[in-house]
């Protein structure tokens, strides 16, 4: 099946697209700062560079992309596969949560704990404080 956008188009898109500073992971740093935690961000000497940093607490959060880091929830709408170009999305998406999946084992070895929130869960804020709040008062 063909693209609904044009091929420029697709490309202005795609070229919007940030690693740091989205919706979905600004709503949450808003969320924790407003619980009164503070944090880091994106410490590049912990595998992942996650998006919050917790140092004294030894904890992590990142805030994936449905899409982009594939969503395994069936009740998710955003983490469907393009139907064009799939041989290259197919692999680059499966590498990504490969890669997601090593960052968090090898946190979790170190010592670390981390909690994955996910845009859909972000978006309809199914219980993302009481997660939070949760995950950072664990020991």
């Amino acid at each position: 099946m063909a693209d609904t956008v044009s091929r420029e188009r697709r490309s202005e898109i795609m070229s919007n697209i940030r690693a740091k500073g989205m919706k979905p992971e600004m709503a949450v740093r808003r969320i924790v700062h407003a619980m009164g935690y503070r944090y880091r961000l994106h410490r590049k000497d912990l595998p992942g560079k996650p998006d919050l940093v917790f140092p004294s607490r030894r904890k992590v959060i990142f805030v994936h992309g449905c899409f982009w880091h594939q969503h395994a929830d069936p009740k998710c709408k955003i983490a469907r596969c393009p139907r064009s170009n799939r041989d290259y999305w197919l692999p680059k998406l499966k590498r990504n949560a490969e890669r997601d999946l090593e960052h968090q084992t090898n946190l979790l070895a170190s010592g670390w704990g981390v909690l994955v929130l996910w845009e859909c869960d972000i978006k309809t804020n199914v219980g993302i404080v009481d997660k939070i709040r949760a995950f950072l008062q664990r020991r």
